[in-house]
């Protein structure tokens, strides 16, 4: 057990504690304004104030998590040592050379998307503004790299402390925005879409395949969810969770319809291999009565309460898009991290709960944050599937060498070899299984 020593306990301060030693440490602790109890404290002990409380292990603090409004930050990026650090502190006789506390709680709980900022074409904060991009560690778990300073430091000086273990982890998630190419849609769209072929981008091949899809000659491309499941089944360790798009067909939402019996049956059978989870479709973000009746569709198909989301194109804006998961009982949400950069949105890799800035609360929501995406690698950062794959291993030993998690997000389209997809399926592959070693 751990004693911690502050000297006025705030919500922030409280929810970032929680986030390094329960989420990130799985170590145990104790909170006490008491000075003397402190003092009388025979086991391992950490101060976190303006100035040290006896013998004890140190942390000189900025301001901000005593504060309780939003204000403009400046939390100063700096590179000591191979090491990125926020809120630099300055005094004699320092056990820490900046904040990692106020720090971890600016990247957690994207303190920036609370404050001016422009956004995408689909209303999304964009990753070049970011504070980690614009110094350089947006690949680098760092609020998992502090935690584990904490813990090393607090090991150091308390020699008989036993650290808690950390076991890393792999997460592969698949987005299902349309299970079929060619099977299973309205006569309507089946003639439209072999006309446009044909006539409109001069794709007879396109033409061939689809009429040999649908008289059962070939699988449809995109059917590749055996596939999925047989290389999860070689996957020791690791954790498979489908997210389906279950909107009303448009512009940016083009899935099967909830209602097909051939869809539903097949998300009944990936249920009995894999957890499931809603893709809130685009107009989600604003009609949040939209996601309630998505959510229901999907609980309607399973039979059972749905509690894992990721919002479709990733639209996630802060704190609306977290308001309207609770309060349609989601209790785990995926979305934390870019469509067009790879790397960690928030600094972490582990789950963690969700803090709501602007009423200056925890909250229930647990953030699962997703660190690599397929379409970021191919279509936005423009790699080829050696490429890709180089990239996949760099992120994965960085988790990896924190004891982290590494999740990624990967579409069934995107594995049928065609539309410029080709030998991006072996990367998957080897991706999956570098990730899957212990």
């Amino acid at each position: 057990m751990i004693l911690i020593h502050v000297p006025k306990l705030t919500n922030r301060l409280g929810y970032t504690l929680k986030v390094i030693f329960t989420h990130v440490l799985h170590a145990e602790y104790s909170i006490t304004t008491d000075e003397q109890y402190f003092l009388q404290w025979g086991d391992a002990k950490l101060s976190y104030g303006p100035k040290r409380i006896g013998d004890s292990l140190f942390i000189k603090c900025h301001s901000l998590l005593f504060e309780t409004t939003i204000e403009e930050q400046e939390p100063h990026a700096e590179c000591h040592d191979g090491q990125w650090i926020l809120y630099p502190v300055y005094g004699r006789d320092l056990d820490f050379d900046f904040d990692p506390l106020a720090a971890t709680f600016f990247l957690v709980t994207r303190y920036e998307e609370y404050l001016p900022h422009r956004e995408d074409e689909h209303g999304r904060f964009c990753p070049e503004d970011s504070l980690a991009m614009h110094a350089g560690f947006l690949d680098q778990p760092v609020v998992d790299q502090w935690a584990r300073i904490i813990r090393d430091k607090i090991a150091e000086h308390y020699p008989y402390y036993e650290p808690p273990k950390q076991t890393y982890r792999f997460v592969q998630t698949v987005d299902i925005d349309a299970a079929w190419r060619y099977l299973h849609k309205r006569t309507f769209r089946t003639v439209m879409g072999a006309a446009r072929d044909l006539f409109s981008r001069h794709q007879p091949d396109e033409v061939v395949r689809r009429f040999r899809v649908l008289l059962h000659r070939e699988q449809d491309p995109f059917d590749t969810f055996d596939y999925i499941l047989e290389l999860y089944k070689k996957a020791p360790n690791s954790q498979l969770i489908f997210f389906v798009l279950l909107a009303d067909y448009g512009q940016y939402d083009k899935p099967a319809s909830y209602l097909n019996p051939h869809f539903r049956q097949l998300l009944q059978h990936l249920d009995d291999y894999a957890n499931m989870g809603i893709h809130p479709g685009y107009n989600s973000l604003e009609l949040p009565m939209v996601a309630d009746e998505e959510i229901k569709r999907l609980e309607d198909i399973l039979h059972r309460p749905t509690v894992r989301s990721r919002f479709h194109f990733l639209r996630l804006q802060l704190p609306r898009s977290y308001r309207i998961l609770q309060h349609a009982g989601i209790k785990n949400d995926f979305t934390m991290g870019y469509a067009d950069a790879i790397g960690f949105r928030a600094g972490i890799s582990v789950p963690y709960p969700f803090y709501d800035l602007e009423r200056d609360h925890e909250n229930e929501l647990l953030i699962h944050p997703f660190c690599a995406m397929d379409t970021t690698l191919k279509k936005y950062l423009r790699m080829t599937p050696k490429e890709g794959l180089q990239a996949y291993k760099k992120i994965i030993d960085r988790v990896r060498e924190i004891d982290g998690t590494f999740c990624c997000i990967t579409h069934n389209q995107n594995l049928c070899e065609l539309d410029g997809w080709a030998g991006w399926r072996e990367t998957y592959e080897q991706m999956v299984e570098y990730a899957s070693k212990g």
